[in-house]
């Protein structure tokens, strides 16, 4: 025969197991909404990065298809501007390529933009190795191997007709 309380206390400690595994069960579904508005947020913030580098290029072809010989002779504000310009499209890449990940086209978009720009970041990346250091790993990684498939090196950092 049981003692008096055993049968009750075996199945409050049961019902106390079930309701605390209720409760973790919602704490995972909140952090699963969570980490779903916290995606959304930077889909969001990446389509608006690039929507706003897609408007600078739109306001400056001059940058966004350069003639480098021709920038690296003009004035001192139009280097900057363009600087800036490339500075703000690997910005956009970066963080639309890290909302995106599963998607692409993001990347192949990337991809065909950054090619006119790459005499530039390799000449800037010889004299100024920290500024690629600016961005993240995979975004340093990506240019570099894209210099590399384009065979834009040091010293001269052509970009090779093809």
């Amino acid at each position: 025969m049981s003692q008096p309380g055993t049968f009750w206390q075996k199945y409050g400690t049961l019902a106390q197991m079930a309701q605390a595994a209720v409760a973790l069960l919602g704490f995972v579904a909140i952090l699963f909404q969570i980490n779903e508005i916290r995606n959304n947020n930077r889909a969001a913030s990446a389509r608006q990065a690039f929507l706003g580098y897609t408007d600078l290029a739109f306001k400056n072809p001059k940058f966004s298809q350069p003639d480098y010989e021709a920038i690296k002779t003009s004035s001192r504000d139009e280097w900057v501007q363009y600087e800036s310009f490339v500075s703000y499209f690997l910005y956009a890449c970066e963080e639309t390529v890290a909302a995106f990940a599963d998607k692409r086209e993001w990347q192949a978009s990337c991809d065909y933009d950054l090619k006119p720009h790459l005499p530039f970041l390799c000449e800037k990346n010889a004299a100024q190795p920290a500024y690629l250091a600016t961005y993240g790993t995979d975004t340093q990684q990506w240019v570099k191997t894209s210099m590399k498939n384009a065979a834009v090196s040091p010293p001269d950092c052509k970009l090779r007709k093809t």
